[in-house]
This record gives C-alpha cells, structure tokens and sequence, in this order.
C-alpha cells in the first residue's frame, strides 16, 4: 500500500474531497476516490470524512492506496478482432457466442478472459469479473464494444453513456413488415415479475428506455431494420422490437417460436462512436455483418424475389 500526505490550498478552500483527491491525480478517478473514502482510507486531520465533506485552507489529508485486488479471472490468449487500441481505450469486435464478462460459475471463455491475455491494464472500475467493461452486448449479439483501460477512461465513457452522446447503431432482422421508414419507440424497461430472466416493457420498477429505429429493407414477411439506442437497457432493442409486434428473427427468448435457422438473434452492433476520454477526439467505428447474418439477408432476399 501507498501513503499520500496532501495540504490544502487557500485556492482550494470549500472544495468537495472527493474533487480536490481527483484533481490531486490524474489517475485517479472521482468514482475511485469515492471508494476509497467509503472504505475509509481517506482521512482529514486524522478523521474520516463522507464524500460531500468541503475542504478547508490547512487540511492536513492522508490517503493510505490499497493494494489492487488481484483479478480471479484467468488470461486466455484469444484472437481478438480488434478495431482500435490506445494507452487508453480499446474497441474490440466481439463475435456472436461469446458472453462479455465472467460469472460465478462461468470463469472461462469470456471476453474478459481474452482481454486480459492481449493486455494487462484494464481499468478496476467494475470489480475484478468485469475489468474494462463499460457496456455489453448479450452473448448471442455480435459487433462492436469498447473497454477502459484505466480508470480515467472508464469514468469518461461511462460519462457518455449517462448523457447519452455515444453513438450506438445496431442491425437487426424482424419479423413482419413494417410499413413505416423510422420511428422511436419510448417505453421503459424492467424485469418481468413472472419470469425474472427476463425484461419487458412496464411501468414497475423500470428505467426509462428509447430506441431509434429506420427500414433498411423490406421483404416479404421480414424487414431489415437499424437501431439506434439513446439509453441502454438490458436486451432494450429485443424486448423493444417485440412491444412494437416485430419481434427479431432467431431470438429465443422474445421472438415467436417458429423462426429462422439462427443460433440466437440477429443483432449486430455494427457503429460505435464516443468522444476519446483523454485526446477529446471523436472516433468512429463501423464493422461488417458476420457471415451468417449476410447468409440469412441473401437467403430472405432469393425469397422474397421467387
């Protein structure tokens, strides 16, 4: 563990503790410092203090650093598909099959696990199952995530999350035809009270949810759709595509039984933009439809022309 003895300034005076630790440091993240004064590591003139405590000209702080926890999850090397890397963020595109992040029980296989091979510095943030990981996309949904590398980043993408300024564009076959070329659909989301595993639309104990949807194509009983999520719920684009009555094409768990020959839905987070943490730039990302996804549009559209 490290110990930092820190004095604050006349300039500083009636400054949050929390703020004043987390401009003390550029590695150190507000989210973190919060953690470390609700463990009580953080104390001012020998006292613990809460996290809205204001400073005063003169405060004599001490921060004992912890030791990171070592991380339970085992580095697997991987061939990672990886669209960008910097000391900061990395965006990877995760194939359809692989769950993001372990879990008790399932240690093995994951993103995570391959992440953690390619690359030893991975932001703390989420715990030591999820290092990294600022959004998922479910394990049968392919394309394009991006990972915080240290906890600067984390704070700043989570950040864009919250204000909803990263940009988000999925690919999505439905069943039906819809007939109009876009629309948004505002309903939220919560855990359905009968079947825990999954979410549904409903107005008990649910957060809000938008999703923008426009007509790529349409087919005969299939329509070819991209989405753009504002918010980003747990399974928002399929539980949102049912309550509209287009559910997706080979989703088990929202979509209609008799269904397309797919191994889960097809849903693929095809563009991902965000503003860069630490340079301000913004970047963007595009990755092509996997092979099976283009194999089933090919077949649809020979079906629909016969």
């Amino acid at each position: 563990m490290d110990i930092v003895e820190l004095q604050v300034s006349e300039e500083y005076k009636s400054e949050r503790i929390d703020k004043f630790l987390s401009a003390s440091n550029k590695e150190w993240s507000r989210t973190q410092v919060q953690q470390w004064i609700k463990d009580g590591v953080v104390k001012v003139n020998g006292v613990n203090v809460k996290t809205n405590y204001k400073c005063q000209a003169g405060d004599e702080i001490e921060l004992i650093i912890p030791d990171p926890e070592p991380l339970d999850v085992i580095p697997e090397p991987m061939n990672l598909d990886i669209y960008y890397e910097d000391e900061d963020v990395l965006v990877v595109n995760k194939p359809k099959g692989m769950v993001v992040h372990p879990a008790p029980g399932h240690l093995k296989g994951t993103l995570v696990n391959g992440l953690m091979a390619h690359c030893k510095d991975l932001s703390g943030i989420n715990g030591v199952l999820r290092p990294g990981i600022v959004h998922r996309i479910d394990k049968d949904t392919s394309g394009l995530l991006m990972v915080a590398k240290n906890d600067l980043a984390h704070e700043g993408l989570v950040d864009q999350l919250v204000n909803k300024t990263v940009t988000r564009r999925y690919k999505a076959i439905v069943h039906g035809n819809i007939q109009h070329d876009h629309g948004t659909i505002n309903a939220p989301i919560g855990r359905d009270k009968v079947d825990r595993q999954s979410m549904t639309v409903t107005n008990v104990s649910s957060k809000e949810a938008v999703t923008h949807f426009r007509v790529l194509e349409r087919f005969n009983e299939y329509t070819f759709v991209e989405c753009q999520l504002e918010t980003g719920r747990t399974h928002q684009i399929r539980v949102h595509m049912k309550y509209i009555g287009y559910p997706l094409v080979g989703d088990p768990k929202y979509g209609p039984k008799k269904t397309l020959p797919l191994n889960g839905q097809a849903l693929h987070a095809g563009i991902l933009g965000f503003i860069h943490p630490r340079t301000k730039e913004y970047l963007e990302f595009e990755a092509p439809l996997p092979e099976e996804f283009e194999q089933v549009l090919t077949e649809i559209r020979k079906n629909s022309k016969a």
